[in-house]
């Protein structure tokens, strides 16, 4: 069992950064994917930002370019830069980890909110 804790999330204003964190409490280095996603209330979690298992990332086109999703194997860590931060990146931010089909663990959610 994996837990997932992410921190980070803040209000800041457009334009502004963030750095999210998302630290695991077991290894995820056998892991499949792993990455952030966003939900704003009324609508289905959608995908932000993934690192495939091979190395690449997958990323959606209303973050690409702003945002970038990296690792730290040594801490188990995955994060989450966010620049350039606009009003509609609003969201509750969640960390994924998919190991295996049947081993896939969410973190409890980190709140995002970009307004000035």
């Amino acid at each position: 069992q994996v837990q997932l804790v992410e921190s980070g999330g803040d209000l800041v204003q457009p334009g502004g950064s963030l750095r999210l964190s998302c630290a695991a409490s077991g290894s995820i280095s056998r892991f499949n994917y792993m990455g952030w996603y966003r939900q704003v209330p009324g609508k289905q979690r959608e995908l932000v930002a993934v690192i495939l298992s091979g190395g690449g990332t997958l990323e959606s086109d209303s973050t690409k370019g702003r945002f970038t999703v990296s690792r730290d194997n040594a801490k188990d860590t995955v994060y989450l830069q966010m620049n350039s931060l606009i009003p509609e990146d609003t969201a509750v931010y969640y960390c994924r980890v998919v190991l295996t089909a049947r081993e896939d663990f969410w973190g409890q959610g980190t709140q995002v909110t970009v307004s000035s």
